[in-house]
């Protein structure tokens, strides 16, 4: 346990220090629930008062962005952890602590992340559900696993951030290609336009991709589109892909020590 103390340490102080601020929190549940009103908006225009689409429910629609955009919020990621600490020298003050930096940030989304949940995504998901409405999840079975599998999405979602940072080691800019990782975050995995809409062959492409597994999957998962054996399939494709690209990112990392050069003091 004692091993794991600093970690924990790290993300209270993360979760302590977010409360601090009353007000955005405010802002933050108000800006949650316009962005879902907004797109629900949006979703019942284009359906026209018409029932489904190809099959497909606006209840169904409107669940999956509640659900998307309410993990976004939920899932923090600090893109720029790594970026932010090696353009000010202080990678060289981490780099000393008996602690493995990469572990510290994990600790740290985590706990804002526990924040976002109880204090934004919370709040907003009830007002949602009493002024739109969503679809029951597909029993407690279904929803036990979408609990999992939105754990192993909220990894994927961390491991790629993790290794897209690493490019701070070669670049002194990394604004761009942090950019354009989180546009294909917000197109491809669903959270914008469920991927019901995609043309198949698209479809068929981010099956080779990881980033249905964020949001898409759980979204399936909860709605009960998927049977047990392809739930659990699911999960397993969500854990190999934060393995193989934590994997990537893990050798960029130690890559990056070794070209890593900290001038000033």
């Amino acid at each position: 346990m004692m091993k794991f103390a600093p970690y924990f340490a790290y993300a209270k102080k993360c979760f302590l220090g977010r409360s601090a601020y009353r007000f955005d929190h405010l802002m933050n549940i108000m800006s949650t629930c316009l962005q879902i009103f907004i797109f629900w908006g949006i979703y019942r225009a284009l359906y026209g008062g018409n029932t489904e689409v190809d099959g497909i429910t606006l209840p169904m629609v409107a669940t999956n962005f509640v659900l998307s955009m309410g993990l976004g919020a939920v899932f923090s990621v600090n893109d720029y952890f790594f970026p932010d600490k090696i353009h000010d020298g202080s990678i060289a003050t981490e780099l000393l602590r008996p602690i493995s930096v990469p572990g510290r940030m994990i600790a740290e989304n985590a706990g804002n992340a526990l924040f976002n949940l109880i204090f934004r995504f919370a709040p907003a998901l009830i007002l949602v559900v009493l002024t739109i409405g969503i679809s029951a999840p597909a029993g407690l079975g279904m929803f036990t696993v979408f609990l999992l599998s939105a754990m192993l999405g909220y990894g994927v979602l961390w491991v790629i951030s993790f290794t897209v940072q690493m490019a701070a080691f070669w670049f002194v800019n990394v604004w761009s290609i942090t950019t354009i990782k989180n546009v294909f975050v917000n197109v491809l995995s669903g959270s914008m336009i469920p991927l019901w809409f995609m043309p198949e062959w698209m479809v068929g492409v981010l099956r080779f991709t990881p980033f249905s597994s964020i949001y898409f999957t759980p979204v399936q998962i909860y709605l009960g589109q998927l049977t047990w054996q392809e739930a659990g399939l699911k999960c397993a494709v969500q854990a190999v892909w934060i393995l193989l690209i934590y994997l990537a990112g893990d050798f960029l990392w130690k890559k990056g020590q070794k070209k890593l050069v900290v001038q000033g003091g």
